[in-house]
Formats: structure tokens, sequence, C-alpha cells
């Protein structure tokens, strides 16, 4: 069986994450959405929302299923779930340039893992969560850049 992790904050998903997933799945029998914490960022939405966020927007995707990283790299969470490849997607040269590093790094920790790459699709290359997030704290409309639940989470979150 083929066995991929995708990890990320999904803070929130986005559409960019929701095509990298559904394009993963096509290339896995299973693949692994791993929701984690990452250290260098101030999430939104906690862990247990981001993951209900991540679950509402796959419920149709019987082959991927969304784990808690849990403060692990990532080989670590991949060995543990069997996955042999993780997936990452890429919009730009900046995000190529952490990727590439960091699957680098990846590969020392365990040789046995390969990173893919998976180039976003056109419509998503400008979408980031950051990006989103800010539109959505000032009120913009953002609801052609996220599944439709988590526009309805950013308003909640924003009206407060």
């Amino acid at each position: 069986m083929k066995i991929a992790i995708y990890p990320g904050s999904f803070d929130p998903i986005t559409n960019g994450h929701l095509d990298i997933i559904v394009r993963g799945a096509k290339l896995f029998n299973h693949l692994y959405v791993a929701v984690s914490e990452n250290i260098s960022k101030t999430t939104l939405f906690t862990i247990n929302e981001r993951v209900k966020q991540v679950e509402l927007a796959i419920f149709d995707l019987p082959n991927v299923t969304v784990v808690i990283a849990d403060n692990k790299l990532t080989v670590d969470v991949a060995k543990t779930l069997g996955a042999t490849t993780i997936v990452k997607g890429l919009r730009n040269t900046t995000d190529f340039e952490y990727e590439f590093t960091m699957s680098q790094i990846n590969k020392r920790l365990a040789t046995s893992i390969e990173t893919i790459f998976l180039t976003a699709s056109p419509e998503h290359i400008i979408l980031s969560s950051s990006m989103v997030k800010e539109v959505a704290k000032f009120g913009g409309d953002v609801s052609a850049f996220v599944p439709k639940h988590i526009s309805t989470v950013l308003s909640a979150k924003f009206d407060d």
C-alpha cells in the first residue's frame, strides 16, 4: 500500500490546501493530513478546531484521514503511520526554497521517506492561510478562498 502524509498547520485550511489533498488522495492508497503546531507561528484556531475544520473539508474522501502531529517531527509521524512519502504543496519559488531545504533535512533524518512536491493549481497560487486571515479580519469576503464552513467560522472568530 502506498501511504503518504501531508503535514501543515492548516490555520485555516484553504482551497489551495484542499486541492493538494484531493490530488494527493488520487496518488496514494491512503493520505494522512497531519495537523501540527508550527512553533514559528501563532495560530488563530486551536489544534482541535483545525482538525475538525479539515475533517469537514475532506468528509467525502474515504482514503484521507486527519491526525494530530502532536509536536513531533514529520518524519517520525510518517514512520508511526507507515507513510513512505511526504506531500508538500508549492505556490512559488519562496515555498520551493523553504520546502526543498526541509526535504533535505527530512531525508537525512529518515532515508526511507521521500518528499514529493505538488505545484499549486493556478487558481490557488495566491492563497495562504495568513492572507485569508488578514482579509477576514478586516471584513473582506474570503468565500472564494476557503471551504464554505471556514468562511463562516472566520467571520464568527473576528466578530467576537
